[in-house]
């Protein structure tokens, strides 16, 4: 673990503590890098080396690098920016450090539920390396075994996918991103919902508002591009055109900074590819944290044969609930395999249908093999077969198969 020695000696032997942690620890090495590992057996104040082997570059401090430190069991505990003391010897920790805070977060699952334990190593390997991510296990129905984990941003969590794929060979699919909301009760207390199917249902008399997260986005752009600027944003809820200003003095290419505020669940999917392509790729985006703030988004459920399908839920804000309804019933119908009886799909928000398509049953022509005759032998046969869809949709399921699931959501990042 490397460190900065902020005042003090430091020696081996010695006992210290995190004070985001509170653990302790006992240095086993201390030395400097020179330009390997060279043992001093002291550090004194303005010096920056080594204790234990590497887990990180913390600040009295750290930074990052991996293997282990002085009987640090676990590398997660090891904190960017944390501040260590000796033991006995309390301090107020170093200004500057804040632990990472996640925004966008995503399920991965592996394609072969079979590979579920290769992929957890090979993310508990890739996090050693980065630790803004957090991971959490979750299960699914339709998908199996996987983690959820937690990115600072959408391109983080491409470059994530990427080096999963390339460095450890791994073939995932990654749901759709997600951005944390926070629930207020009744009682004062407060929740932060990462995960579709943890949301609460509408109606809920615990709940008093549901608070969204929103960003200070700032766009530069050519002043030819700015009114198709201001309405991709205003689409997506954009609000608060606050700052407007010419960057450049030439009238003929002059750059404008936008300035406005923007809800982050709004620009973690398509937002930057609609911004690259009505500026024909001259806008640049840039976007910072800037609190929650109350909003009306309900959960959205789809219904296969009056069933419900966890692994479909998803967070919609009221003016979207049609339309995203409607997109998503499409897919569904889509990759969904005909059954013996009539499907219906449904897309439900606050208990009431938004959206609906319908799976055809199979038809069989049980009348074949009837030659001549009266009609009313045809209608008999007719008949019995209606009569057995019918019961079998009350008593059938229809299960979405995991393959059909895959492709649900490969076509939904695509768009």
């Amino acid at each position: 673990m490397l460190l900065s020695i902020e005042s003090g000696v430091l020696k081996k032997g010695d006992r210290i503590m995190s004070i985001h942690t509170s653990k302790k620890y006992e240095i086993l090495d201390i030395g400097v890098m020179h330009p390997g590992e060279t043992p001093t057996g002291s550090l004194r104040a303005g010096q920056v080396g080594y204790i234990g082997v590497y887990i990180s570059v913390l600040r009295l401090a750290v930074r990052t690098k991996v293997r282990t430190v002085c009987n640090m069991k676990d590398p997660t505990e090891a904190h960017i920016g944390d501040t260590f003391h000796l033991v006995g010897k309390p301090m107020e920790p170093l200004i500057g450090f804040l632990p990472n805070k996640p925004m966008v977060f995503a399920g991965v699952f592996p394609f072969d539920t079979s590979e579920f334990p290769r992929l957890e190593e090979s993310i508990k390997r890739l996090t050693l390396t980065d630790r803004s991510v957090t991971v959490q296990r979750e299960s699914s129905t339709a998908l199996g075994q996987g983690c959820r984990l937690g990115f600072l941003g959408t391109l983080h969590m491409d470059v994530f996918r990427q080096r999963l794929e390339d460095e450890y060979d791994a073939n995932v699919l990654i749901t759709a991103p997600t951005v944390p909301y926070k629930v207020i009760y009744r009682n004062g207390t407060e929740s932060v919902i990462r995960n579709p199917t943890e949301f609460p249902d509408h109606g809920d008399p615990k709940v008093v508002e549901i608070q969204e997260p929103y960003v200070k986005g700032t766009i530069i752009v050519p002043q030819e591009y700015v009114g198709g600027m201001m309405e991709l944003c205003s689409e997506h809820r954009g609000e608060d055109f606050s700052d407007i200003r010419y960057l450049d003095s030439s009238t003929a290419s002059a750059r404008v900074l936008l300035e406005c505020r923007l809800p982050l669940g709004e620009i973690v999917t398509d937002f930057f590819e609609k911004l690259k392509g009505r500026s024909s790729g001259f806008a640049s985006f840039d976007y910072e944290e800037d609190g929650y703030e109350r909003s009306s988004v309900h959960k959205m459920t789809f219904l296969l044969n009056n069933s419900p399908v966890d692994a479909l839920a998803m967070i919609v804000h009221q003016s979207a609930h049609e339309s995203v309804g409607r997109n998503w019933a499409l897919k569904l119908k889509e990759v969904i395999p005909r059954q013996v009886f009539e499907v219906p799909i449904q897309a439900v928000v606050k208990g009431k249908v938004v959206a609906r398509e319908t799976i055809s049953a199979m038809r069989k022509d049980v009348t074949a093999g009837l030659y001549g005759g009266h009609f009313e032998r045809k209608l008999k046969h007719l008949n019995k077969q209606k009569e057995g869809k019918a019961r079998l949709k009350r008593i059938g399921k229809v299960d979405l198969p995991q393959e059909a699931f895959f492709s649900l959501l490969r076509s939904g990042n695509k768009k």
